[in-house]
């Protein structure tokens, strides 16, 4: 590991007491634990990544080329999901490992400098935050985010960030030097009990409407994704109005929606939660993705009616994120495992 790397982090109060070799890494990872409260229980795999520049298929619907993804497996604990497959090719699984055994690729910052500065790099929009979030509590300790944005400054790369926490407030001042730069927060529900119990370890929603104003007042583009929308949770239509009346309150510039998809292991950990927590709506979720991971078609065109009806109320300033049947962000097919 490089000795600057320890000086980044010099602040940190932790314990490595083991290594384990991770397929598609050649060295072993070492394992680091914190003792905070929000990393209770949690393991953190070290790793050298071997480049940080991960490119998105063309077939894909994704308005951009190229991500970043500096964390494997999220400690936000969000039922839903749909990144949680890619954790089954490192031979953990989908569910609890996913929550509790993150992959820190701790050279992201480095790597990302040297991958942008090529000559050969065409400065294409590069996005974080389409896998796990980037912004996840344990970047409060590695801080490995703002070498990130200074390497998108000093190479003029736009680029976009979707996350569900504030904590990206730290880098405004970074946000405001690269020359073309978007924030999107996602914020699913404004209500207490769907909110604590579909995506337990996120910040607060509110928290994150404050940020979407305070980062628009700054000057810097931030819309909101109401994702997923999922049938009887959080599909009210006056809780996705009141979400919408908010985030035109807080100067939001788009605002979009995505339904719920259930693609590989992601269904039965939904399942499973929604046994526990809507035994009620158990048969009306088996009805919906009785034949695959899509809710059908007229399902999908009432979740985006709401959206779009609803977002009159925002300014037409063009949307990062489209209807949700244009980018839907899918889970990856096993053959781009290597994309994160």
């Amino acid at each position: 590991m490089c000795e600057h790397l320890f000086v980044r982090w010099d602040n940190l109060k932790v314990e490595t007491r083991e290594a384990a070799t991770l397929p598609g890494y050649s060295e072993p990872a070492a394992i680091r634990t914190f003792d905070a409260p929000e990393a209770m229980d949690i393991r953190f795999y070290e790793v050298q990544a071997k480049s940080i520049l991960n490119r998105v298929p063309k077939a894909s619907r994704m308005p951009f080329r190229w991500t970043i993804n500096p964390f494997r497996g999220c400690t936000h604990a969000c039922v839903y999901c749909f990144a949680r497959p890619t954790h089954t090719y490192l031979d953990f699984d989908a569910g609890r490992d996913f929550e509790r055994e993150i992959v820190v690729k701790v050279n992201t910052p480095e790597l990302a400098r040297t991958e942008l500065m090529k000559p050969r790099w065409k400065r294409e929009h590069v996005a974080l935050g389409t896998n796990t979030d980037p912004y996840q509590w344990v970047e409060k300790r590695y801080e490995l985010l703002p070498g990130v944005w200074e390497a998108m400054r000093d190479s003029r790369t736009p680029c976009s960030v979707l996350t569900k926490s504030p904590l990206l407030l730290r880098d405004v001042e970074l946000f405001k030097q690269i020359p073309s730069f978007a924030a999107n927060l996602s914020i699913p529900t404004l209500d207490e009990k769907a909110w604590r119990a579909s995506e337990p370890h996120t910040p607060h929603p509110h928290k994150r409407i404050e940020a979407v104003a305070e980062l628009n007042r700054a000057g810097i583009p931030t819309g909101v994704l109401i994702a997923p929308l999922m049938p009887g949770i959080n599909d009210d239509p006056r809780q996705v109005e009141e979400i919408l009346e908010r985030c035109a309150d807080a100067g939001a510039v788009s605002i979009g929606g995505i339904c719920l998809h259930l693609r590989g292991e992601v269904r039965g950990v939904f399942m499973d939660w929604l046994r526990s927590y809507r035994p009620d709506l158990v048969e009306r979720y088996e009805r919906l993705y009785a034949r695959g991971a899509y809710a059908p078609t007229e399902e999908r065109e009432r979740l985006s009616r709401l959206i779009r009806e609803g977002r009159r109320v925002i300014p037409d300033r063009g949307d990062f994120f489209k209807d949700p049947d244009e980018t839907e962000m899918a889970a990856p097919a096993p053959e781009q495992a290597s994309l994160f």
